[in-house]
């Protein structure tokens, strides 16, 4: 498989079940804990919904007419500022190690830029190793403290990125 092989297209009320499949998978497969993180959120359910608001977007991967992942962008939570969290980029096992993940955050980071932000917020765990490493590479430098209040207190690695 190439990347060529996958799509990259916005969110389709259709993909809520199995993006939420994909997202509780992954967190299971690396161990995160169910409080605390994307695991208890109720946008993972209802992941059309959540991303049909003003400034945000939630992008899918999809292989053979198949969910195998997604990230998205949205303003961060209690934070007064033009700063966007880039949120809940899980990708199944056959889309990992394509260079879609640098593909994919170079999407929504564009659209997040025409949408005027001029900054991007995320967080992340320690032993996500190869998401940390990722996320370097395409500029995010890691912080002290976390910006805004997400409700992700279980997430203890937070980077930002200029637009």
């Amino acid at each position: 498989m190439i990347p060529s092989d996958f799509i990259i297209r916005e969110v389709k009320p259709h993909d809520n079940a199995e993006l939420a499949a994909v997202i509780r998978g992954v967190l299971i497969e690396f161990g995160v804990p169910k409080i605390g993180t994307a695991y208890e959120d109720k946008a993972t359910d209802e992941m059309f919904e959540t991303y049909q608001k003003d400034k945000a977007g939630y992008f899918v991967v999809e292989h053979q007419g198949k969910v195998v992942g997604g990230a998205g962008f949205a303003p961060l939570d209690n934070f007064e500022g033009n700063v966007c969290e880039f949120q809940k980029m899980y990708f199944l096992p056959i889309a990992r190690g394509k260079g879609l993940g640098s593909k994919l955050i170079d999407y929504c980071l564009d659209k997040a830029k025409q949408q005027g932000f001029e900054q991007c917020y995320l967080e992340t765990m320690p032993y996500m190793e190869a998401a940390r490493a990722l996320y370097a590479k395409n500029g995010f430098i890691n912080l002290d403290k976390p910006m805004g209040n997400t409700g992700h207190y279980s997430c203890n690695v937070w980077m930002l990125k200029d637009l």
